[in-house]
């Protein structure tokens, strides 16, 4: 008989509409886009990639501001 596995939460686990219910670090945003976490770094330094906020010493992401960019390129891409 096997016993049933437990799994951690989900970091990414979702309130409502997709979103997560939390900011999102920057390795939550590489995680999501696949991309190595220096790109998401760069995207910042650039400020080419989601609008990110700083608290305190660490950068976080708000979910919205994410998926309003995502959004944002898909239009911009399927334009061109």
């Amino acid at each position: 008989m096997s016993t049933p596995s437990r799994t951690s939460p989900d970091p990414l686990a979702t309130l409502r509409a997709g979103l997560p219910d939390r900011y999102l670090t920057p390795e939550d945003v590489a995680s999501l886009f696949s991309v190595p976490l220096e790109t998401v770094y760069q995207w910042r330094k650039k400020r080419t990639g989601p609008p990110g906020f700083r608290v305190g010493k660490y950068v976080r992401y708000d979910p919205t501001a994410v998926r309003d960019w995502t959004t944002q390129r898909m239009a911009t891409d399927t334009a061109a």
